[in-house]
C-alpha cells in the first residue's frame, strides 16, 4: 500500500445529475491504492461527506478487529457511525461519481463543491460552507501557535 496523501483544497461542481468529478490529483491516490472508484460516508462530526480508499478501509478493518464485535461497544459505535454508512462510489472515464441523494442532502451541496485534502481521506464541502469551516480552523491553529508560543518563550 502506498502512503501518499491527500493534500490541497480544489473546488468543483455538483452538476444537476448529482454528480461531481474527484481531483484528478485525489484519483491518483485511490489509484495507487487499488480502489476501484471512491469509499465515502456522511461524516458524523459535521456536514461534510468524507472519501478515502481501500488503505483507510484496510486501517478501519484492522482497528475493528481488535475489539471484540459481541461485548465492545466501541466496535459497534465504530462500524455503525462509519462501516455501516459507507459506500463505494464508481468513477465514470471523466473521474466523476454519482453522490447519492442523502449524501447531498446531508452535506448541504449546491452547486459549488470543495473538496479538502486531509491525509488519509478528504472532506466534500458546499464551498460556501467550507469557507467559514477553514476560516475557524485557521483561528483556532493561530491561537494554539500563539498559545505555545507564549508558554514556550
Amino acid at each position: 500500500m502506498t502512503s501518499l496523501p491527500f493534500l490541497s483544497t480544489v473546488t468543483g461542481s455538483l452538476d444537476s445529475k448529482g454528480r461531481v468529478c474527484i481531483p484528478a490529483s485525489f484519483r491518483q491516490v485511490l489509484a495507487a491504492q487499488n480502489t476501484a472508484g471512491v469509499y465515502v460516508y456522511p461524516s458524523f462530526v459535521d456536514a461534510s461527506l468524507e472519501g478515502f480508499g481501500q488503505a483507510a478501509v484496510d486501517g478501519l478493518t484492522a482497528r475493528l478487529a481488535a475489539l471484540d464485535p459481541f461485548l465492545s461497544p466501541a466496535h459497534d459505535d465504530m462500524a455503525t457511525a462509519i462501516m455501516g454508512r459507507i459506500q463505494l462510489l464508481p468513477t465514470d472515464d471523466g473521474g466523476r461519481v454519482r453522490l447519492p441523494d442523502a449524501m447531498i442532502a446531508h452535506a448541504g451541496l449546491k452547486d459549488k463543491v470543495a473538496f479538502v485534502g486531509m491525509g488519509q481521506k478528504f472532506k466534500i464541502w458546499d464551498a460556501t460552507a467550507y469557507a467559514v469551516v477553514e476560516a475557524e480552523s485557521v483561528a483556532r491553529m493561530k491561537a494554539r501557535f500563539e498559545a505555545a508560543k507564549e508558554g514556550g518563550a
